[in-house]
């Protein structure tokens, strides 16, 4: 409830100052605003929706807000239902572009601008503008943390597996490669050694970010490959996908004596706890209150005919335009500084990572 309240109170003061010459809320014509959001499975989506209603609410918009669980014809509809209601503005989160190429078509051709959030929307000339993180940078942080942190060399060599995202994401293979760029050096040198062999993105990605399937993956490579050896670190690009892999390290007998390094992205409550207790590593902390306060600035800004903040131009082609994108900045947060970017800040407060 303390969250809730202090993200209702701080979303005011963040869109205010985000968007310069926004004015009072509301009075906005009673525009509407479809939110379309790929799962509540996750923490992260959660926060996202809920941050971004409030923010649109109290600008004086009317906010319909779906979540699709995952479910890509769930998700269709959902949008197909929003465009049907009047919706002046579209953001979407999806679950798989490549499936919503049709409705979104719909919506250009009923003059509805939309806004892809998180994740780009592939395969179209509909989506207007893009609010992210800069998703090769979290890739880069992740990688330059294995890097900085494993002390891994080619006399001291360290063996590592990769449990990336969903084929269907592009923010996956942004991840990837600057993942693979900090790595590949140590991988070249043979400091850092992956026994399966499973390091293009074909055979390591987890399709729909999925816990069980990265446990299901990480057991399998345990029992084939590290039966006489210990596996030193997961390179995991999701808290969702940490978890998975270390349910499959507790049930191959792994302690704190041989405990690896996990990585993960997001630092869901969960994963921050993990990190306090040393059973996860380390995670990338993406402030869902900023990208959801940028999101309604370009909200605010396609429907009054702005100009909406834009940081790039040239990384997000999605095969057929390159899409205008504001790119939030992701930050590592470990045992070391958790309280200074998550405490501090008010998105968690010790009372939450002591439950």
């Amino acid at each position: 409830m303390k969250k809730r309240i202090f993200a209702a109170l701080l979303s005011v003061t963040m869109v205010a100052t985000l968007f310069t010459g926004c004015g009072a809320a509301g009075g906005k014509g009673g525009k509407k605003v479809g939110v379309a959001m790929p799962t509540q499975s996750s923490e992260r989506w959660i926060n996202d929706g809920s941050n971004m209603k409030s923010q649109l609410e109290e600008l004086g918009y009317e906010v319909d807000l779906q979540y699709a669980e995952d479910d890509v014809q769930a998700q269709v509809s959902q949008i197909e239902n929003m465009i049907a209601a009047g919706a002046d503005c579209l953001v979407i989160a999806s679950i798989d572009s490549s499936a919503l190429v049709n409705v979104e078509k719909q919506a250009k051709d009923a003059g509805i601008p939309v806004i892809a959030y998180d994740r780009l929307l592939m395969d179209t000339d509909a989506v207007s503008y893009y609010a992210t993180f800069d998703n090769k940078g979290v890739g880069t942080a992740i990688g330059k943390y294995i890097v900085d942190n494993s002390g891994a060399t080619p006399d001291a060599p360290q063996t590592i597996e990769l449990f990336m995202g969903s084929p269907d994401d592009n923010n996956a293979h942004m991840l990837y490669a600057g993942l693979m760029e900090q790595i590949q050096p140590l991988l070249d040198s043979g400091a850092l050694v992956c026994e399966s062999g499973q390091l293009d993105f074909e055979s390591n990605n987890t399709l729909r970010w999925d816990q069980q399937t990265a446990m299901k993956r990480c057991e399998d490579i345990l029992t084939r490959y590290y039966a006489d050896k210990d596996l030193d670190i997961c390179a995991c690009a999701y808290d969702g996908l940490s978890y998975g892999c270390m349910a499959a390290l507790e049930g191959a007998g792994y302690t704190e004596a041989n405990w690896p390094l996990i990585t993960g992205q997001d630092a869901e409550l969960m994963a921050t706890k993990h990190i306090i207790s040393g059973k996860q590593t380390m995670s990338i902390a993406k402030d869902t209150r900023l990208l959801a306060a940028k999101c309604v600035t370009m909200v605010q800004a396609v429907l009054e005919g702005a100009e909406p903040e834009i940081n790039d131009t040239e990384q997000y082609n999605n095969g057929v335009i390159v899409v205008p994108s504001y790119l939030c900045t992701p930050q590592p947060v470990d045992k070391n500084n958790y309280k200074e970017i998550l405490i501090d800040t008010e998105y968690y407060t010790e009372d939450q990572l002591a439950e």
